[in-house]
C-alpha cells in the first residue's frame, strides 16, 4: 500500500508545518493560553485515538493553514464579480477557484462552492429547485417577472405553491439523512414529504419498490444518497425513477465523495452524470475543511448561484480558500490511490467482523463505511459507543433499519475508514481494528440506572480498556499522525 498521506501531511513538510503552527499556537497563547492548550490537546487526543467516524478525516497542513488568514475577515454577499461589498476582488479568486477545481474534479458543468456545511449545501439546492420548478413557472403564469412584481394575494398563492411540494428521500433508520425529509428537520417541514427504505431482509435498496413509492408518490424531489448505507447506488436507476414522474433528482454524496472525486464510483455509480443537482460536504471523505458544495446542471445553476441571500449570509471566504486547496489536492493522481484504499480498507474492516461472527448490516459493504449491529452483543448503540471510547476506540452510535431502540439509543455503530487510511493504515491493520473492537463490545455489559434496565449504562470488564489502549497504540505509532509535526 502506498502512502495515502496528502501533500503537506507527511514528513517532507514537518519542519515547516511545525514552525507554522508553534508561531501561531504562540500568538493565541499570549491572548488566551486555554485556547491554545486545548489545540494542542485535540491534536494529542486526535494522535492517541482509533478515529472510526465514517464523517472525520485529517486534513493537510496546507488546508488547515489556509483558514487561518485574513480572509476570515471579510464580507463577500454575492457572487464571483457580483458582491454586495467592495474590495473582493481577492475573494472572487479563491471562491472562483475553487468552483474550478470543484467542476473538473467531478466533471460537473457548474459548482457553488459558498454553502458553509452540508446542510447548508442541501437547504439551497431545495430552494433552488423549487425556485426552478415551482416559482419561476407561477411567476410566469401570474404574469410577473420577479416575486417584488406580485401582489401580496399573487404572493400568497405562489408561497402556498411552494410550500406544498412533495419530497422523498431515504428513511433515517435505513441509512438516509436527516436533511432528506426527517420530519425533527427543516426538509421535514419545508415539504410534505414521505420515505423510501430498503429490503427488510437483504437491507439493500429495492429499486423496483422505490420505483413504485415514487409512481404513487409523484414528488418534486428525489433524494438519493445516504450516510449509513454500506453499498453503492445505481445512480442511473434512481434517474430512471426520477424520469418518469418528472421529478428532479438531487444526490447528497456528502459522505462518498472521496469515492465519486477518487474514481472508486464510475459509471452509473457516479451520480454527477445523472443528478440534476449533487450536494457535498468537503471534508468527509474528500480531506477537505468543513463546508459544502452544490454542483448542477445548467438548468439549475442560475438559482443555485442565488444560495446567497437566498438562504446563506456572507460566504466564509477563508474556508472556500481552503476548499479550493483540499480540491487542488484531490485532484493529484495519489488521491486515486488513496480513494481505493478506503475502500479496500473498509472491505477488510467488513471482513475481519464477519470472521469473528459479527453482525453487519446488508452483511458486509463495498464502500467506505460498516454499519455493526450490536444487538448480539446485548447492547445499544449508545452502550457500544461509550465503551469503545473508554478504550480509545472512536466511533458513533446510529440507527440500523427497523430499530428497536429509536434513533437516540440506536442498535448500531457506524465505522468507516476515511481517516485511519489517511494515517496509512492498511488492511491487515484494520482486521486488527475489527478484532480490537469485538474484543471490547464482548467484554461489555449492560448496567442497571437507578430506576431499572438502562439503555445507555454499561459495565466494561476489568483491564479490557487498558489491554485495548495499548494494542492500539501500536498501530497508531505505527501510522503517526503529521508525522515530524512537533509543537
Amino acid at each position: 500500500m502506498t502512502s495515502s498521506q496528502p501533500s503537506g501531511l507527511g514528513a517532507e513538510y514537518a519542519d515547516k508545518a511545525s514552525e507554522a503552527y508553534r508561531a501561531a499556537l504562540q500568538v493565541i497563547e499570549s491572548v488566551e493560553p486555554r485556547v491554545a492548550e486545548a489545540t494542542r490537546k485535540e491534536l494529542e487526543d486526535q494522535r492517541s485515538s482509533l478515529k472510526l467516524i465514517a464523517s472525520e478525516n485529517y486534513a493537510s497542513p496546507a488546508v488547515l493553514l489556509t483558514m487561518g488568514t485574513w480572509f476570515s475577515d471579510k464580507y463577500a454577499e454575492g457572487t464571483v464579480g457580483h458582491r454586495f461589498y467592495a474590495a473582493c476582488q481577492n475573494v472572487d479568486t479563491v471562491e472562483a477557484l475553487a468552483a474550478e477545481h470543484a467542476r473538473e474534479l467531478f466533471g460537473a458543468p457548474y459548482a457553488y462552492a459558498q454553502p458553509h456545511s452540508g446542510i447548508d449545501a442541501n437547504l439551497v439546492a431545495y430552494w433552488a429547485i423549487l425556485a426552478t420548478r415551482v416559482e419561476a413557472p407561477g411567476l410566469a403564469e401570474l404574469g410577473a417577472k420577479h416575486v417584488n412584481d406580485l401582489s401580496e394575494a399573487d404572493w400568497e398563492t405562489l408561497r402556498n405553491r411552494m410550500g406544498n411540494q412533495r419530497l422523498m428521500g431515504m428513511s433515517l433508520d435505513t441509512g438516509g439523512h436527516l436533511t432528506h425529509g426527517f420530519r425533527p428537520n427543516i426538509s421535514g417541514k419545508m415539504f410534505h414529504q414521505r420515505q423510501y427504505g430498503t429490503d427488510p431482509t437483504t437491507g439493500f435498496i429495492d429499486y423496483d419498490a422505490v420505483a413504485a413509492a415514487v409512481r404513487e408518490f409523484k414528488p418534486l424531489v428525489l433524494v438519493a444518497g445516504y450516510s449509513a448505507y454500506p453499498r453503492r447506488v445505481n445512480f442511473a436507476k434512481m434517474r430512471e425513477i426520477a424520469d418518469e414522474v418528472g421529478a428532479t433528482l438531487m444526490v447528497d454524496m456528502a459522505h462518498f465523495a472521496g469515492l465519486v472525486a477518487g474514481k472508486v464510483f464510475t459509471g452509473d455509480e457516479d451520480p454527477v452524470p445523472f443528478a440534476h443537482v449533487t450536494t457535498t460536504t468537503t471534508h468527509k471523505s474528500l480531506r477537505g475543511p468543513r463546508g459544502g458544495l452544490v454542483l448542477a446542471t445548467e438548468e439549475y445553476a442560475p438559482a443555485v448561484d442565488k444560495g446567497c441571500p437566498m438562504v446563506l449570509g456572507g460566504p466564509l471566504s477563508h474556508v472556500m480558500a481552503a476548499k479550493a486547496v483540499a480540491l487542488a489536492e484531490a485532484r493529484q493522481p495519489a488521491f486515486r490511490e488513496y480513494a481505493q484504499d478506503v475502500a479496500d480498507n473498509a472491505q477488510a474492516l467488513a471482513n475481519g467482523f464477519l470472521k469473528r461472527d459479527a453482525a453487519l448490516v446488508t452483511g458486509g459493504t463495498d464502500n467506505h463505511l460498516v454499519l455493526l449491529d450490536v444487538t448480539s452483543f446485548g447492547l445499544t448503540g449508545r452502550q457500544a459507543e461509550s465503551a469503545l471510547l473508554d478504550a480509545g476506540i472512536v466511533t458513533n452510535r446510529n440507527a440500523i433499519p427497523a430499530d428497536p431502540n429509536g434513533a437516540w439509543y440506536t442498535s448500531g455503530i457506524r465505522l468507516g475508514t476515511p481517516a485511519l487510511t489517511t494515517r496509512g493504515f492498511g488492511a491487515d491493520d484494520f482486521d486488527r481494528v475489527a478484532e480490537l473492537v469485538v474484543e471490547v463490545l464482548q467484554n461489555t455489559q449492560p448496567a442497571a440506572g437507578p430506576n431499572g434496565p438502562s439503555k445507555a449504562k454499561y459495565t466494561l470488564a476489568d483491564g479490557t480498556a487498558e489491554r485495548v489502549h495499548a494494542a492500539a497504540s501500536e498501530l497508531l505509532d505505527a501510522n503517526p499522525l503529521y508525522p515530524g509535526l512537533t509543537l
